[in-house]
């Protein structure tokens, strides 16, 4: 997959002129329950205009989203489209009247091919019954021209990486010539140069008169972005105006409602003078068939190692081969000076290995236990009492130990994981590992789909951990997460390092450069 290689050409939907208001919301609100999950909120949305709407998870954004484009019916407030009132709008009116919106779940027919999931909108709206699927593929190819990327047309979307499945549903959405595009966190699944392709995408956009309603907790993007800003916090709209009216540390503070600081500085001082006798783990001449060959790493107690890479580059199959997860893995792995074979996770987690997925929904969690169980699963026999029968009290014990030691935020660890924000689940998985004992926690992309409060709390304890000795390998597309974090970082491309940097390099310029060079 290739994107950005050329300057795509945005078409201009028809009714935009830019300045003028497309879509205003007056005083919605809505309650689930006991819940207020929003509670009269009032924005406008005018074409040719990126506004961002900030938030941390559970503020209301996804609320605002369902009512915006008629999934829900607000119970009071209205919503004007063109000067038009509606006191609601049906999904079929809000796609009519040009309002696309690209869900953090893509909406994409998996079993379908690139061009099917491309052109299938507007099969529908035409009652096209037989259709000729070589057809598919001018009007296809136009789409993901017009959004500047590559993809293999007839390659079904399930086989996409993550990434690709973002750029299609994207593309699919700027194919139905959206009025108001709404984006839902939409750089979650990008690397850094996707982003970047992304956002100069929507800035083309705005250029042609689509309004554009981009919703994120990362800071930096809302920045960069935006025209103006609204601030959703516990339902309300707390704060907005103008993008240049904010900064890094009032848009923090608007979020969280507190004084929250920025990314601090990685530490660069020396590890602790014990640590310098050899690293924790070593890795020698590491491969895994299709995806990294000949890899040479290592990372001491105390050190956080960070992965840098484009999507492909190698840096998950790696990962995942040392924690066991490819049979097919090949090479020379020790810990704390003892060869290991890590032809399993058991193997992986018996010689102190650690692994925090990509996906914590799919890949980490069990969604419908409770905290209690998810926390406990990988240190059952250790609980086990006469008869190999689980001891209550231990579980219960060993559960909250590992609340307090995360920080994870529940009135009781019998509350299901699937109840909790995304980085309160994430607390749960590093709960889990630390409960094993090990000595490397690999983490792969740790606080993807994080808001900015949790993201803050899990460095500051990922710090914590390195500095109580822990050896730490993290993936991340976040460059100022890996230049915070990160004592060296190893900068991969097709399957092998390319780059390493440490000490004072490990910077975000740096980083950014070495990256834009492979791509």
């Amino acid at each position: 997959m290739a994107a950005g290689l050329e300057s795509p050409s945005i078409p201009v939907p028809e009714g935009a002129s830019p300045g003028t208001p497309f879509a205003a919301l007056h005083g919605l609100s809505k309650r689930f329950g006991g819940v207020q999950a929003l509670d009269d909120v009032s924005l406008q949305l005018r074409a040719g205009e990126i506004r961002c709407l900030a938030g941390e998870n559970g503020c209301g954004k996804s609320t605002l989203i369902k009512l915006l484009s008629g999934v829900l019916r607000p119970d009071a407030g209205r919503i004007e489209i063109d000067g038009d009132s509606h006191e609601r709008l049906r999904p079929i009116q809000a796609i009519r009247l040009g309002i696309q919106v690209i869900y953090q779940d893509f909406a994409l027919f998996p079993n379908l091919s690139v061009a099917e999931n491309l052109t299938l909108p507007g099969l529908v709206e035409q009652r096209r019954f037989w259709v000729n699927r070589r057809s598919l593929r001018p009007a296809a190819a136009e789409a993901l021209a017009n959004l500047g990327v590559e993809l293999p047309l007839d390659t079904t979307v399930g086989g996409l990486p993550v990434a690709g499945q973002q750029l299609v549903a994207i593309a699919r959405a700027l194919r139905q010539r959206a009025r108001l595009l709404v984006l839902d966190e939409p750089t979650t699944a990008l690397t850094h140069k996707e982003v970047e392709v992304l956002l100069g995408v929507l800035r083309r956009l705005r250029e042609a008169g689509v309004a554009i309603l981009f919703v994120s907790h990362k800071t930096r993007e809302v920045l960069d972005l935006a025209d103006s800003v609204s601030v959703l916090r516990n339902g309300r709209l707390v704060a907005g105006g103008a993008g240049s009216d904010f900064t890094p540390g009032s848009l923090a503070e608007a979020l969280t409602g507190r004084s929250v600081g920025g990314l601090s500085p990685s530490p660069r001082a020396d590890l602790q003078e014990s640590d310098r006798a050899g690293p924790r783990i070593e890795v020698s001449d590491f491969s895994v068939p299709g995806g990294c060959s000949g890899i040479h790493l290592q990372v001491r107690a105390g050190e956080i190692v960070g992965l840098a890479g484009l999507l492909g580059a190698g840096r998950t199959a790696l990962v995942q081969g040392l924690f066991g997860l490819n049979p097919q893995a090949r090479g020379r792995v020790r810990v704390d000076g003892r060869e290991v074979t890590p032809d399993s996770p058991e193997a992986a987690i018996g010689a102190g290995l650690a692994y925090v997925p990509e996906d914590r929904l799919s890949e980490g969690l069990f969604l419908n236990q409770s905290i209690e169980r998810n926390i406990v699963v990988s240190t059952l026999r250790s609980l086990r009492g006469r008869w190999r029968m689980l001891k209550p009290a231990g579980v219960r014990s060993a559960a909250e130990a590992g609340v307090r030691q995360t920080g994870v935020r529940t009135q009781t660890v019998t509350q299901p994981v699937s109840t909790l924000s995304g980085g309160n689940q994430q607390k749960v998985l590093l709960a889990r590992w630390l409960a094993t004992g090990a000595r490397v926690l690999i983490l792969n992309r740790p606080t993807a789909g994080v808001d900015i409060g949790a993201r803050e709390e899990i460095h500051a304890r990922l710090r914590a951990f390195a500095a109580d000795g822990l050896a730490i390998l993290l993936i991340s597309d976040e460059l100022p997460e890996l230049a915070s974090l990160s004592h060296r970082v190893l900068v991969m491309h097709r399957g092998r390092v390319a780059v390493e940097l440490e000490g004072n390099a490990v910077e975000e310029g740096n980083l950014a450069l070495e990256l834009d060079g492979l791509a």
